[in-house]
Order: C-alpha cells, then sequence, then structure tokens
C-alpha cells in the first residue's frame, strides 16, 4: 500500500535535451540522477511521479532509453514503480532515514580515521578554506550558502579517506542524507552549532589524532540522527 494515497500529480523535471556523444541511455540515467537529487522530495508532503512522455520530450530521446535509465535507477533503489499508477521518486520514512544516518555516521568516521593517515596537508587545510566565508558572519545570515558548504564537507571526509568502494558504496545514501541536512541545516540554530562541530574535526584532521576524529565525525552525525528521530514527523 502507498504510504501517501494523496500523490502530488505528475512533476517535470529540471532536463535539458542530450546530445548524440555516447549512450543515450548512460546520459538519461546520469541527467535523472542528477534531477532526483535537486528534486529535494522532502521539502513538500506527497511524493513526486514521473511523467515518462514528459522526460522524453525534455531529454529529446525516445522511450527506449529513458525507460532503461529508469530501471537502473530503481535498482538503485532512487525510483520505484508502482502498478497503474506511475513511477515515483523514492521518499524515505523517518525510520529508514535514521538507520540511513547511523550508517552514513558509521562509514563518514571511518573515513575520517583513514583521512588522518592518507590525506595530505593541503588537501586537509582545503577543508579549512570551504567556511572561510563565515568567518565573519552567522552561518544562519548565509542559510544557502552554508548548507552547501555543509554537504560538500561531509562528501570531502569521505574522499580524503583515500577508499574510492566507501565512496562508491555511499553515493546513493547520501542523496536521501544529503536532503535530510539541506532541509534541517536551518533548524533550531543548528548551523552555528555545525560550524563548531566542523572546526573541532578539522582541528583533529590536523592533528593527525585518529582515535578524536573518528570519534567527532561519528558523534556529529548521529547528532543529526537523534534531531530527526525527534523532529522528523513531516518525514511519516
Amino acid at each position: 500500500m502507498p504510504r501517501n494515497p494523496t500523490a502530488s500529480p505528475k512533476t517535470p523535471l529540471p532536463l535539458r535535451p542530450l546530445s548524440s556523444s555516447s549512450s543515450l541511455r548512460d546520459q538519461a540515467y546520469a541527467a535523472l540522477k542528477q534531477a532526483i537529487i535537486d528534486a529535494d522530495v522532502y521539502s513538500h508532503p506527497g511524493e513526486v511521479r514521473l511523467d515518462e512522455r514528459q522526460l522524453t520530450r525534455s531529454l529529446g530521446v525516445s522511450r527506449t532509453p529513458i525507460r532503461e535509465a529508469m530501471t537502473l535507477l530503481e535498482q538503485e533503489g532512487l525510483l520505484r514503480t508502482a502498478p497503474r499508477r506511475g513511477i515515483f521518486i523514492v521518499r524515505k520514512t523517518k525510520r529508514q532515514i535514521v538507520e540511513m544516518i547511523e550508517m552514513w555516521a558509521a562509514l563518514e568516521s571511518l573515513a575520517a580515521r583513514l583521512a588522518t593517515l592518507n590525506a595530505s596537508d593541503e588537501e586537509i587545510a582545503g577543508l579549512r578554506k570551504m567556511f572561510d566565508d563565515f568567518r565573519n558572519a552567522a552561518p544562519g545570515e548565509h542559510i544557502n550558502e552554508y548548507s552547501d558548504a555543509n554537504i560538500a564537507f561531509h562528501q570531502a571526509i569521505i574522499r580524503l579517506s583515500g577508499s574510492h568502494l566507501m565512496g562508491q558504496t555511499l553515493e546513493n545514501l547520501f542523496i536521501h542524507v544529503r536532503a535530510i541536512r539541506r532541509m534541517t541545516i536551518s533548524q533550531a540554530d543548528r548551523a552555528s552549532r555545525s560550524i563548531v562541530d566542523h572546526m573541532r574535526i578539522i582541528e583533529a584532521l590536523e592533528q593527525r589524532d585518529t582515535e578524536l576524529a573518528e570519534r567527532l565525525v561519528r558523534q556529529h552525525s548521529l547528532d543529526l540522527a537523534a534531531y530527526v528521530e525527534k523532529h522528523g514527523d513531516f518525514l511519516d
């Protein structure tokens, strides 16, 4: 049974026509996946239903590569097919989101541990530069910009681990975690507390304090999980 029977109407995604330089299926897959990431399905109630005809018009291709791309996205858990109702972008429940953040906490904390061992001084210094724009202004005064920096910071921790497999494993998980981070960063002064956490994490990485970096990163995400558990009724 669908979790929300009052689904929103078919929603057009912002897409551009594809070129013929490479596989149309692969291009459609990449374009649709990015559009799903940008759709921010947690910012409004109801499910986002896709219109196959609109997608073919927007991308300028036949239905075949669109259907092939959507099959791949469904296998990745980003789309789901509801018989006689259509194709929907997957929207996780609060319980699922909390579990995803907890899994993220486990893996990102391991990434921080590896970063103290594998990342160069220059790479770690680059983490500080992400927050240069917020040294003389509270993050809440530039919440959209800070939200982008916050998301980039967490992606960078994974990258600095040096583990390509970890990045691949977390790619689809991060689509949902990213959306929740973006939604909650402006709530309950979370932005100001977030930047304090980030600076402490960066200091631990700079000092190559493996145990502290791992613990701080884990707790940072677990705090988000606890916040969603307590205040995330909008997800159900």
